[in-house]
């Protein structure tokens, strides 16, 4: 009996241990994050060095420019969305070469975001002017159909 209650310390001690591991090692990768959270999702932990995934919106940051009624395109996506993944290496270029400024908000870390935008699906972009909601595509979309949004909504300034 002896030899059956040391054993199972042990492996209790033994998953303790990798839990305090575990959840250590997630800290220090999630130190320094832009998303100015102590802990992040797995799938949010890959894409931190991902160049694509670089301009980077908090919630409050972004509600500022709303109530500032500056004009801002916001992609929504969700870090382990295969949508967003596929979508993002094709969107995010051509927001460059149109010279937009095309924010990224994280709706796996912010999901207040969902309801607060009224977002049914990732990826979402969204384009704001004067505080209001002036356009909005949903979904892993042609590049051809990025660039009508872009001309439609962003450029047309």
């Amino acid at each position: 009996m002896k030899k059956i209650i040391i054993f199972g310390s042990i492996v209790v001690l033994i998953f303790v241990a990798l839990i305090v591991v575990s959840n250590i090692n997630q800290a220090q990768k999630a130190a320094g994050n832009p998303f100015g959270k102590d802990r992040l999702h797995p799938a949010t932990i890959e894409l931190i060095d991902d160049p694509n995934y670089q301009n980077v919106i908090l919630p409050d940051e972004l509600e500022k420019k709303l109530v500032d009624e500056e004009a801002v395109t916001v992609y929504f996506y969700s870090s382990d969305c295969p949508y967003c993944k596929e979508a993002t290496p094709r969107l995010v270029p051509l927001a460059e070469e149109n010279g937009i400024n095309l924010v990224q908000y994280n709706l796996r870390e912010f999901e207040e975001g969902w309801d607060q935008y009224n977002l049914d699906s990732t990826p979402t972009i969204i384009h704001f002017e004067n505080g209001a909601e002036e356009g909005r595509i949903v979904s892993a979309v042609p590049d051809e159909e990025f660039q009508q949004f872009f001309d439609e909504y962003v450029l047309s300034e």
